[in-house]
């Protein structure tokens, strides 16, 4: 198996909870353990942006995204925002990679000055301080100053800014297609693999014309 085998999902209160609920699924498929975080915020715009409407509870969510992925049972794992004790908590159990998608400014303020203030802030502080793969994917418009520093600090620390801002050279003709083509990029970089984006030039017969 190419790839981390257990991986931390955090979908924070920005827009662009398709790409949260479209990599959990792609997950899901590849046979990896998911550690999935979300915020209050994101729960209000996953409900807003798609039809799925999560459980407050931890335990109801947790039955529900299996049941809605089609999960193994104890394939997906969810924790509150307050679970000091959950594996992603600490450097001894937490998975090799995370990734934030989407990413509100405010998660990537908190992440770039050491707030840990909440599971998710305390699960990207020890990806970084284990030096292991932290991919964030900020989606926002315009950036501030104050935003561009903070990734340009991050990206110092080899943090992987991953903005949610898919191509067209593909030619998609839905909003599902737009999703997968960032989503595949996120695949790519953890090395799991995917069928939904070709690379560029896999299929490229050369010549000069």
């Amino acid at each position: 198996m190419s790839g981390p085998e257990r991986i931390t999902l955090a979908m924070t209160g920005a827009s662009g909870a398709p790409y949260g609920l479209r990599l959990l699924d792609c997950l899901v498929r590849e046979d990896r353990e998911v550690h999935f975080l979300i915020s209050k915020a994101a729960q209000l715009v996953l409900a807003t942006e798609t039809d799925v409407a999560l459980p407050s509870k931890v335990q109801m969510m947790q039955a529900f995204l299996t049941e809605y992925t089609g999960a193994a049972a104890g394939q997906i794992k969810v924790y509150g925002k307050e679970d000091w004790m959950s594996p992603v908590a600490s450097g001894s159990g937490a998975p090799a990679a995370m990734v934030v998608v989407p990413c509100s400014t405010g998660t990537l303020s908190a992440i770039a000055t050491g707030a840990c203030n909440n599971l998710i802030e305390r699960a990207a502080d020890v990806t970084l301080k284990e030096r292991r793969q932290l991919i964030l994917v900020p989606r926002e418009a315009p950036y501030s100053s104050i935003h561009l520093e903070h990734m340009l600090k991050l990206s110092n620390m080899g943090v992987t800014i991953l903005p949610a801002s898919p191509g067209f050279y593909h030619q998609p003709q839905t909003i599902d297609d737009l999703v997968d083509f960032v989503v595949a990029r996120i695949l790519n970089l953890l090395n799991i693999p995917q069928d939904m984006l070709p690379r560029w030039g896999e299929h490229h017969l050369g010549g000069d014309e």
